[in-house]
């Protein structure tokens, strides 16, 4: 099954929106992934600040590569797996993005932040990888 063919099954089954891209929203995310990916890089902020500047890069990145394919989710955890239908994106990639996201519910409504600057340092790099994956897709549109 080829990835369109994947992604018309999420839309389906009501875990997509068919939405043709707008480029305008796509620079707009793709700008401010870069803005949260650069602070989050600032070692005088604080871990949970860090981490969820680096997870929201890399979910407006992933948004803005299904986006791109012509399609919206409001789910932020499918929004990551359609990386792999949406990006030349490992498995291995999509489960540290899983793995943050969980984290990230965990601090958000739960209020336990687990302090591991060695997940943030593998999300700010795969965020990166993500962007230059997103920048060429872009380019690749024009």
């Amino acid at each position: 099954m080829s990835s369109k063919d994947n992604l018309e099954n999420l839309v389906r089954s009501g875990g997509l929106k068919a939405e043709p891209p707008e480029r305008k929203e796509c620079e707009g995310l793709k700008r401010s992934a870069i803005d949260r990916l650069k602070d989050a890089r600032n070692p005088t902020l604080s871990f949970a600040s860090r981490f969820d500047l680096a997870y929201n890069a890399a979910h407006a990145l992933a948004l803005t590569a299904l986006r791109l394919q012509g399609y919206r989710s409001d789910k932020r955890y499918l929004v990551f797996q359609c990386l792999l239908h949406t990006l030349d994106v490992s498995k291995l990639q999509v489960r540290l993005f899983a793995l943050c996201h969980e984290r990230r519910n965990l601090a958000e409504y739960e209020g336990y932040m687990d302090v591991d600057e060695e997940l943030l340092g593998n999300l700010v790099a795969s965020t990166d990888v993500l962007l230059a994956q997103v920048q060429e897709a872009m380019a690749e549109k024009e």
